[in-house]
């Protein structure tokens, strides 16, 4: 992504109150599941969070380690702040329960290579919040098209990644919410860090991630020229970057 980047103080009120909200959002979800009252106690398990409106996100408090099963070897370290000192996100996409329906693990989509990769995290090293955006980008159309709660408040036309350096398809989230230290810049007023690398740009700065973000070239929207990343018009960039906190999903297909 290439420049300097400075944080975001909305951005750190937003992960503030969803670090307050700890785990209360996934004890809900949880909750939601279970028996009556005059029924056995549920019993231990997987359980799927969310839903077709709703997401639950995950914000590091201090430090977790990713497990591809639980109790085994960790395989990824992750700190509180990411290298953009922003706090790192996960997409969280199941619950191991105990006993009392409380949440011991969570199965969530990390923001590194490959593209896609899930491990499983202590629920007691992060905490939850509810999101109810999601993004959908469609390639042959160049269109992103913004859902929230189930409506459809923004739909928009942009330029996205060429033959030689294409945008990757798959399910995504937003890990992350920057704002560029020259808003006149090839990112215009802000970029919209997603959890995807770049296929073939693997030698660029932090391996090549994607972002959705403004441009200075707005006449490249409607074309496959950029590097792989998903460029807006500044203006509808600005209502979309208000309406996608870290956690929202993307998916980019063809």
């Amino acid at each position: 992504m290439g420049v300097r980047l400075r944080r975001l103080g909305l951005l750190l009120s937003l992960l503030t109150a969803a670090l307050i909200v700890g785990t209360g959002a996934v004890a809900r979800e949880a909750a939601s599941q279970r028996p009556p009252t005059d029924a056995p106690r549920c019993r231990s398990g997987a359980v799927r969070l969310g839903s077709a409106h709703v997401t639950v996100a995950a914000v590091v408090r201090s430090h977790a380690l990713a497990y591809r099963r639980p109790g085994v070897r960790p395989f990824a370290r992750f700190g509180h702040l990411n290298q953009n000192r922003f706090p790192t996100v996960f997409r969280v996409l199941t619950a191991l329960r105990g006993p009392d329906c409380s949440p011991r693990w969570y199965r969530v989509q990390l923001p590194i290579k490959p593209n896609g990769v899930t491990g499983y995290v202590r629920a007691s090293a992060v905490a939850t919040a509810r999101v109810r955006a999601r993004v959908l980008v469609d390639l042959s159309a160049k269109r992103l098209t913004l859902f929230r709660s189930g409506k459809r408040p923004l739909r928009t036309t942009v330029a996205v990644g060429s033959s030689a350096t294409p945008t990757p398809t798959g399910r995504y989230y937003v890990n992350q919410r920057l704002i560029p230290s020259d808003p006149s810049g090839p990112f215009g007023p802000g970029a919209i860090g997603i959890s995807a690398y770049s296929p073939v740009l693997t030698s660029w700065t932090q391996g090549g991630p994607i972002a959705i973000h403004g441009t200075n070239e707005p006449w490249s929207i409607g074309h496959a020229v950029s590097n792989g990343c998903i460029r807006v018009r500044n203006v509808v960039f600005r209502r979309l970057f208000a309406s996608t906190p870290a956690g929202t999903p993307v998916v980019i297909r063809r």
